[in-house]
């Protein structure tokens, strides 16, 4: 097994919701995706937050090309490691 995890970072916490429980409909992934609110350093402000959505892809089956896309259908990406 290997410890490849994906980020998605997504504009507000609405939309990093949405993409961790459309991910196991669009990509039937087995465990439920993490999110994690990331601001910048001194940044208290909701607004200034990224969410992330972090999602564990043990067996390596998922294709970043086709998750950047998707998490662009939230004007979100996909960070690269």
């Amino acid at each position: 097994m290997s410890d490849v995890r994906h980020v998605l970072v997504l504009p507000d916490r609405d939309a990093a919701e949405e993409v961790a429980q459309a991910l196991g409909e669009r990509f039937g992934t087995d465990e439920e995706p993490r999110i994690v609110r990331d601001a910048l350093a001194g940044e208290d402000d909701a607004e200034d937050a990224q969410w992330l959505v972090v999602l564990h892809d043990e067996r390596e089956r998922l294709e970043p090309v086709e998750l950047d896309a998707f998490a662009g259908e939230w004007e979100g990406w996909r960070e690269e490691p």
